[in-house]
């Protein structure tokens, strides 16, 4: 079972995602991309790490979630992915955005009985940005989280806080 958990920044989506998993039978394991490059964002990982629960297993990614994500289905019973978004960016700023798509892509074609929840940003619902770097990433994640939410069996959108069921098969 493969769900993905859409919504802006600060939607609420992580803990939508965290919901889900706390529904899931036995052993769970979180998996963060976000590193952090700033104070603020620091901080935020440092909120997002307190109000997880305690016993939840975290692994820190960065370009090798493919392989992170081999290992956990063995593992685990529900893995969290947050945040695909930040894992692109992390990819695209390594220069193997898309050998590591397709490595992603593939475990998730091949993806097991394991509860697997992915979070990520949809922001292509803003304005156009100016920048053609900018643009180029908007675009990079649009056709993941398409490609994501072709996988899955469930898709959400979160906005302010409230999940929205775009599919449920």
């Amino acid at each position: 079972m493969i769900t993905l958990v859409l919504g802006g920044n600060k939607s609420g989506k992580s803990d939508f995602a965290l919901d889900q998993l706390a529904s899931a039978q036995g052993p769970a394991l979180f998996i963060a991309t976000g590193k952090a490059r700033d104070l603020e964002f620091r901080e935020q990982i440092r909120q997002h790490r307190v109000s997880r629960a305690p016993g939840l297993e975290v692994v820190e990614v960065a370009e090798d979630l493919p392989q992170s994500l081999g290992r956990a289905k063995k593992d685990f019973r529900a893995v969290v992915v947050d945040s695909l978004d930040y894992w692109l960016f992390s990819c695209r700023e390594a220069g193997c955005e898309e050998d590591k798509v397709k490595e992603f892509l593939d475990v998730l074609d091949d993806w097991n009985d394991t509860a697997l929840i992915l979070v990520s940003c949809e922001a292509g619902l803003g304005p156009l940005p100016g920048g053609s770097e900018v643009r180029a990433f908007i675009r990079s994640l649009g056709a993941l989280n398409r490609r994501a939410a072709e996988a899955a069996d469930r898709v959400y959108l979160v906005a302010a806080g409230l999940p929205l069921t775009l599919k449920q098969d």
